[in-house]
């Protein structure tokens, strides 16, 4: 049963009369009437009457008043975190000439704020991606052969390969489908400046082009070594080629072939896995940044040549070609891009004025607030005081004295310890409340002071809005268009009250640190940015040294992670997590953060049905109970055990709340006793269980194969691809299915047949 706490006074109206009563001889003997005619006991039961009410209110123990006590254990709420993104910008109708933007420009998606982390170069250009796609079309190999016969490239005896010129569009890039593993980036002009190409190389040389990039993130982990940060290693980044021209741009005959030069690309952030700009350098020279003049026809495209572009009005406008090479898929490229922030700027807000008293605090107006954005300054009242800014600290305990004073602890004669935290002040974000020092630890602010304050605060999880939401800014000049090309990401609600209670138990046992294995898993569940579904903290386990569950890694934690809604975590859902648990491990810990391994399987079985019962509803029911039972995620509605609900409930119940457990077999047996605890099911006929081998090429076929059981190593859990419930007693077959595989040279691109 539920422990509930105890009241601090269980007196009754009726108990307090009769205590009233008899002490009633005791200060007045002269009293004796005490029936309840009497006025002098009608005064006493109205006295009882008011004391039982506020004993009913002090056994409520009132919820500010709780609260206040919970705030003065000093346990944080989690802070609303901001969204991030990308924007590209475009010079629809300016003149041909190229402005800088500085940081801190304010965009709006609506009515949510977001203001631009890092200036950049917008070019008076036009870009379009593109690459070579291979094309298997045999029967034309003859044809392209003879018609470059007589060209120099590709030579007469080469064997040729024929691509197709695809523009990057919604299913993104992989290098495995490009004929050259490139990525092609046109550079254009603008439609009114088709005739003045030179003027607009004069425009962009020396100029830098933000170049923003969206990889396709895929499932991935991340592995935090003892004694290491996250963030050390070398930004992920692109490398960017442009054609090194010969002298005059005039090909050779005894070099047709093109060269590239390596242009400086730097990643502001690693664009391999999260969205992010590559800053490329374009060289100074405006000839540097044009095309070879005696380029064939029939060599465009050839080779090592640009992509071949079919639509001659737009071929007339090219400047020149970036060609890009990656380590990743990508899923966006484009130019005249930054990162934004959704935060709005507040500056000047006036405070209470100081009062000299210690502990001051002040609440700002917006809240909640976004960390480290805070500065306050003081102005003494005084004439031609000037304002002096404050300096935020974690904790008001680490600050000096406003007077510095011998430690009566130390001998006579030690010199004074300086210490120059002394004008400082805390936050907490998510309150938007400002707390001044007591004047042993840190500054009172002196009477009668002027308090202002500039900050930066969030809408939280609304700023998670879709691609193309981001469209306008009050400060943009005319003709200037921005929109985010994906959708942003990473903002979260600051933690609620009552969520925040919750943790209170755990806070007091972690104290924010990774020790037990439940640290571990309520760290993560905390996370702010994510949506998780499960997580399974392994000790002393690491995937690439033990084959099995029962781990003898030493050192070694392995967090499990399953995105809400299953699947596989991608990078950035890692990384996030990486960077919110690396500061709280122990520096002896390596910590592994992994998705887990799925195995394919489907499962086939046949019902027969009590009489009187829809067979459709027993189908569609017993379908919808195999596939929760194997699902990698509690059933939808399923609440996490608090640590009371975890102590009474059995092992069974509790894995069951959490999925299908790690390193458990998948056996027939055990789904045929799930089916038959089905509703209206009268019997339950042998289960198929069936192992699926998916083909490393997506065009190619799955093969099953019949199991049972299917072992579950490791960190694999089962994947349900399909679920088939039959009527009768003949469990439904799977199609069989087998598979196919596809080849390289000289490219060449095909002329597209048009009628």
């Amino acid at each position: 049963m539920p422990l509930s706490p105890l009241p601090l006074d269980t007196r009754t109206f009726p108990d307090i009369v009769a205590q009233l009563v008899r002490r009633i001889p005791i200060h007045n003997p002269e009293w004796t009437n005490f029936s309840r005619n009497d006025p002098g006991i009608t005064i006493l039961e109205v006295a009882a009457f008011l004391l039982e009410n506020d004993i009913y209110v002090a056994n409520q123990i009132p919820e500010r008043n709780r609260r206040k006590f919970l705030e003065l254990l000093g346990v944080p709420l989690q802070p609303a975190t901001a969204a991030r993104g990308l924007v590209a910008f475009a010079d629809d109708r300016g003149p041909p000439v190229t402005l800088t933007f500085n940081e801190g420009i304010e965009l709006r998606a609506q009515a949510v704020p977001f203001r631009t982390e890092r200036g950049l170069d917008v070019l008076p250009i036009e870009a379009q991606a593109y690459f070579k796609k291979a094309v298997d079309r045999p029967e034309l190999l003859d044809y392209y052969k003879l018609l470059h016969a007589s060209q120099t490239v590709p030579p007469a005896d080469a064997a040729i390969s024929l691509y197709e010129t695809t523009a990057l569009g919604p299913d993104g890039f992989s290098p495995d489908d490009a004929i050259d593993r490139s990525l092609w980036i046109g550079l254009f002009a603008r439609q009114t400046e088709k005739d003045q190409l030179d003027a607009v190389r004069q425009q962009i040389a020396g100029r830098t082009l933000s170049l923003g990039v969206v990889p396709s993130l895929q499932a991935s982990d991340v592995d935090l070594l003892p004694q290491k940060t996250a963030g050390t290693d070398a930004k992920g980044t692109l490398r960017v080629f442009l054609p090194k021209l010969p002298p005059g741009g005039l090909l050779s005959e005894d070099q047709p072939q093109p060269s590239y030069q390596a242009l400086q690309a730097d990643a502001v952030s690693d664009v391999t896995i999260a969205p992010g700009i590559v800053e490329v350098a374009l060289p100074s020279n405006p000839s540097d940044l044009s095309l070879w003049q005696n380029l064939g026809p029939l060599d465009s495209g050839v080779g090592d040549f640009p992509p071949s572009i079919d639509d001659t009005e737009q071929s007339a406008r090219i400047l020149t070609w970036l060609r890009v090479r990656s380590p990743v898929d990508l899923l966006w490229v484009g130019i005249n891009c930054t990162q934004v922030t959704q935060r709005a700027h507040v500056a000047g807000e006036a405070l209470q004025n100081g009062t000299g008293d210690p502990d001051q605090q002040a609440t700002l107006a917006r809240a909640p607030v976004l960390p480290e954005t805070v500065r306050i300054f003081v102005t003494a009242d005084a004439p031609d005081a000037s304002a002096e800014e404050w300096q935020e600290i974690d904790d008001l305990f680490a600050a000096g004295p406003e007077v510095p004073a011998p430690d009566p602890r130390l001998p006579p004669g030690t010199a004074l310890a300086p210490n120059d935290l002394v004008n400082v002040f805390a936050v907490d974000p998510e309150a938007g409340a400002v707390k001044f020092g007591d004047g042993l630890r840190g500054a009172r602010p002196a009477l009668g002071a002027r308090i202002r304050a500039d900050y930066d605060y969030g809408v939280g999880k609304a700023g998670n809005v879709g691609a193309g939401a981001i469209n306008a800014g009050p400060s943009l000049p005319g003709g200037f268009t921005v929109t985010n090309p994906v959708p942003t990401w990473g903002g979260a609600d600051a933690e609620t009250p009552d969520q925040g209670e919750k943790q209170i138990p755990r806070y007091l046992q972690h104290h924010d640190r990774l020790v037990s294995a439940e640290d571990f898993e309520v760290l993560t569940w905390r996370t702010p940015g994510v949506d998780l579904g499960r997580v399974e903290v392994l000790p002393a386990f690491h995937p690439d040294l033990s084959p099995n569950l029962p781990g003898d890694a030493a050192g070694v934690v392995t967090v499990v992670l399953i995105p809400n809604g299953g699947g596989e975590p991608d990078q950035a859902l890692c990384d996030a997590v990486a960077a919110w648990l690396d500061p709280r491990r122990l520096v002896t810990t390596e910590l592994v953060l992994s998705g887990p391994v799925y195995v394919p399987v489907q499962v086939s079985v046949a019902v027969e049905v009590v009489p009187g019962m829809a067979p459709s509803t027993v189908q569609q029911a017993v379908k919808q109970t195999l596939t929760d039972f194997l699902s990698p995620l509690p059933p939808p509605g399923t609440e996490p055990l608090d640590d009371r609900a975890a102590l009474l409930t059995t092992p069974a119940q509790a894995a069951a709340a959490r999925g299908w457990p790690l390193g458990k077999a998948v056996q027939a047996l055990e789904l045929q006793a799930v089916a038959s605890r089905v509703p209206g099911v009268q019997l339950v006929h042998p289960v198929d269980l069936y192992k699926v081998t998916l083909p490393a090429d997506p065009t190619g076929q799955k093969t099953l194969t019949l199991l049972d059981p299917i072992a579950i190593d490791g960190l694999a859990l089962p994947q349900i691809l399909a679920v088939q419930v039959g009527i009768g007693d003949t469990p439904p077959s799977f199609d069989d299915v087998g598979e196919s595989t596809p080849a390289t040279t000289v490219p060449v691109p095909i002329i597209p047949e048009t009628c």
